[in-house]
């Protein structure tokens, strides 16, 4: 990847498999008049990701990518971002995990939002297990992506408290709000650092 000299907003592509919550947050800050970045592409692995129709709403590029086969899979994936030209790559409730040859071509430019405070609860049910825990304290993270899951280092966190009688649905709702304003934060960082 070229080093990023004299570029106004650098392009980005988010990785999605659902609800593109976080995608829809991700381009509200991308329009803003001091954005560092543009998402020119979003690519989902669930043809039915309810996410698509923001790219769609926003005329974003959108690729479906058939995962049966894992590494043809992770060869259009790169087609694609090479394609278009990102610079850096977003995931964002993509459930797919990806290989640690994948990583090596994107070094450095790949991140991920997580919601626990890691390296607490990597993986997934994490809301649960917090609760099933009796944890004081939840939150989300933005961290770089390495070969090890949820391991990769931390750009940003925030913490969330859990409260004495909270549910799944309570604070899931509280962390993704947190996400929210973190990941456009943690993206930035990341930018000012490319």
């Amino acid at each position: 990847m070229q080093k990023l000299i004299g570029i106004k907003k650098i392009n980005i592509a988010v990785l999605i498999s659902g609800n593109g919550t976080n995608l829809k947050n991700l381009i509200k800050h991308s329009r803003k008049k001091h954005a560092k970045f543009r998402i020119t592409l979003v690519i989902s692995n669930n043809l039915s990701a309810k996410g698509l129709d923001h790219a769609k709403k926003f005329k974003i590029k959108k690729k479906i990518i058939n995962y049966q086969n894992n590494q043809n899979a992770e060869k259009d994936l790169l087609n694609e971002l090479y394609k278009s030209k990102i610079h850096l790559v977003c995931l964002a409730g993509f459930m797919k995990i990806l290989s640690s040859n994948f990583i090596k071509k994107f070094k450095g430019k790949i991140i991920n939002i997580h919601p626990s405070l890691l390296p607490k609860y990597k993986g997934l049910n994490t809301h649960q297990r917090v609760l099933n825990n009796n944890e004081k304290y939840s939150g989300c993270t933005v961290h770089y992506v390495n070969s090890k899951l949820d391991a990769g280092k931390i750009i940003l966190q925030k913490k969330v408290k859990v409260f004495k009688n909270d549910t799944y649905k309570g604070l899931s709702k509280r962390i993704l709000k947190q996400e929210h304003s973190l990941y456009p934060k943690a993206l930035n960082k990341v930018i000012s650092n490319l």
